[in-house]
Order: structure tokens, then C-alpha cells, then sequence
């Protein structure tokens, strides 16, 4: 039986101190607290939709806004997906969902190629879903990709409430990566680029 990936990394600087843990080969079990009510509804779902178990801990300056805590707990799970994964033999590498809510469809496609890329395109309806900024979306993927070092395109394709839109975003966003974090078992093992190295 293949042993669980699993990582833990922290995140200490004078704006947010972070701690992810994760088994990306889990069941969707989470534990969240990152000072930001609505980053923890998003996170909650990458866990359940990618099956991901998922610990993450941060106190940021939220006193002057939510900008650091957001983008810098996307570093760090991108630190932690990186450091799970390993040398990623095996896995199928590409991963891609449409997922639906109500009005709103968002498609996600995921590549764990090596190297950092995020084409995001995501026309929110308003610029505050409550307190949460909704630009703060953007920060979180492009630190998860930057320490990740995934290619990841996000389209919201519809939608009229920016609630169900972001909510589709990263729901979608579990989907593609338990796709693409999975492991084939066709794959033998064997690093699924033709270049040999990821």
C-alpha cells in the first residue's frame, strides 16, 4: 500500500505567522483558522472537494486589512502541496472540473508542470463578498502557484452573485487537484513528462 503524502510547513515573517498541514491523500478532514471567516468557507472547500486533509493555522495583521493572511497562507499551502507530492512519480499530472452553483460555472485546469503560471480570469459582479475583498482571490493563487510551481488557469465562465462565483472557483480548484495529484496506476511509477524530470 502506498504511504500517505503528507507535509507540514510554517510561515513566519512581521506580517503572519502560518502553519499548513496536509495529506493530500486524505478524506477531506480540515481544521481551519486563519482570522479570515470567509477564506475559511473557500478553504474548507479544497478540502472536501479534493479530498485533501487539511490543518491550517495563521494570525496575520489583519488590523490593517486581510491582504497578507490570504496571500501568504496560498504561499504556504503551495510550500506544503510542493513538499507532499515529491518527485511526483506517478501521478497524472493534469487535472481540470467545471463546477456548477446555481447561476454561477467555473472551469479549472491544472498542470503540476514545474514551473509557475496563473491566468485567472474571474469577472466578479461586486468587490466585496461580505468583509473579503474579492482582488484577495487573485493573491491566494498566485502564491499557491508561485510555491507550487503548477501551471493553473481559472475561468469563471457565468454567474451574477460573486458568493456562488468565488465559491465555484475553488471548489473547482479541489476537483483539478485531486485529478491531477492522483496516481495512475498505469503510470508504473514513471515521471509523466517526456523530458523525465517535473
Amino acid at each position: 500500500m502506498q504511504a500517505q503524502r503528507t507535509a507540514e510547513v510554517s510561515r513566519n515573517t512581521n506580517e503572519t505567522q502560518i502553519r499548513v498541514a496536509i495529506n493530500i491523500d486524505g478524506t477531506g478532514k480540515q481544521k481551519l483558522n486563519t482570522g479570515v471567516p470567509f477564506l475559511d468557507h473557500m478553504l474548507d472547500q479544497i478540502a472536501r472537494h479534493g479530498l485533501i486533509d487539511l490543518e491550517i493555522e495563521a494570525v496575520g495583521d489583519l488590523h490593517i486589512d486581510a491582504h497578507h493572511t490570504v496571500e501568504d497562507v496560498g504561499i504556504t499551502l503551495g510550500q506544503a502541496f510542493a513538499k507532499a507530492i515529491g518527485d511526483k512519480k506517478g501521478i497524472r499530472r493534469y487535472g481540470h472540473s467545471y463546477v456548477p452553483l446555481d447561476e454561477a460555472l467555473s472551469r479549472v485546469v491544472i498542470d503540476f508542470s514545474g514551473r509557475p503560471g496563473l491566468e485567472f480570469h474571474v469577472p466578479f459582479k461586486r468587490a466585496m463578498i461580505g468583509a473579503f475583498d474579492v482582488d484577495l482571490t487573485h493573491e491566494f493563487f498566485q502564491g499557491f502557484v508561485n510555491h507550487a510551481l503548477v501551471s493553473l488557469h481559472i475561468d469563471n465562465l457565468r454567474g451574477d452573485n460573486a458568493h456562488h462565483q468565488c465559491e465555484t472557483v475553488f471548489k473547482a480548484f479541489g476537483r483539478a487537484l485531486r485529478m491531477a495529484a492522483e496516481l495512475d496506476p498505469r503510470s508504473a511509477g514513471t515521471i509523466p513528462s517526456t523530458k523525465g524530470s517535473l
